[in-house]
């Protein structure tokens, strides 16, 4: 099986890096042993949206493809499909799956947002301590439905990865800094001429402010001029206001992406 859609194409640079993809013919295996708390790190894909017979099944799967061999305590399926096709999922979601509906977003050229904050120093990451920062501004922006001890071991090997991809030549890791502190940051990775966003996030304490629209634009100029990518992709959650911000600067939808997700939830 191979991956038609943009959003699970580029999904797929991160595991081809550093992880396993197993082609089983009607799904695939997506493995990232070094961070079993990832959830789309470690998840199936499958051609089709489920169906309700397909609730064991996929269960099964998962459990005898990832479970029985990594530490994960959270179960993952997407289907590879460009229209938001939801299936019957039903059965997932009366047993504790959360639906993830997300936008998937691309652009072969930028234009500076309406409210671009000109205080900002937007750049690719140098040094330990900046990668700390950045670390640490990501479980600052974490949901609060995810624990935080979990959380935390799960972003220092999420970015323990993007930093290896960075020294591999893969892409960079982009700050923005007012002095010396990062207040958002978000990195580019690409595969031949196509990059794909990760992990955009402004800290909480400096939101509304334009940051997160400069820094978009500007890490993208960055890509398109120093990186030699022609096309750029994100995703966004369909219903957060951070797709706005990317339509801003010029991104534009293409498809619609819908996964499940279940994991074992802890009082904070």
């Amino acid at each position: 099986m191979k991956a038609k859609s943009l959003g699970y194409q580029t999904d797929l640079i991160f595991p081809k890096f550093d992880g396993k993809i197993l082609d089983r013919g009607d799904y695939l295996v997506i493995l990232t042993p070094d961070n079993p708390r990832f959830h789309w790190g470690n998840f199936l894909l499958f051609k089709s949206p489920p169906k309700r017979e397909d609730f064991q099944l996929w269960k099964n799967i998962f459990h005898r493809e990832i479970a029985s061999h990594l530490d994960v305590h959270h179960i993952a399926f997407g289907w590879d499909t460009v229209k938001g096709e939801a299936g019957d999922a039903e059965a997932f979601v009366d047993a504790g799956f959360k639906v993830f509906k997300s936008v998937v977003l691309s652009t072969n050229k930028v234009r500076a947002p309406t409210n671009f904050n000109t205080d900002v120093v937007i750049r690719p990451l140098c040094g330990d301590s900046e990668w700390q920062q950045a670390i640490n501004n990501q479980i600052a922006c974490r949901e609060p439905d995810h624990d935080i001890e979990s959380y935390t071991q799960f972003k220092i090997d999420q970015m323990l990865r993007y930093r290896k991809m960075t020294k591999a030549g893969v892409g960079h890791w982009f700050g923005a800094f007012l002095g010396d502190k990062m207040v958002a940051d978000l990195g580019i990775f690409q595969v031949d001429n196509r990059a794909r966003f990760q992990s955009v996030v402004t800290h909480p304490d400096y939101r509304r402010l334009g940051i997160c629209g400069t820094l978009v634009y500007k890490s993208s100029r960055y890509a398109f001029e120093k990186m030699n990518v022609k096309t750029l992709v994100m995703i966004a959650d369909e219903e957060y206001h951070a797709a706005r911000i990317y339509e801003s600067v010029g991104f534009v939808p293409k498809e619609r992406q819908v996964g499940l997700s279940w994991w074992e939830k802890k009082k904070i």
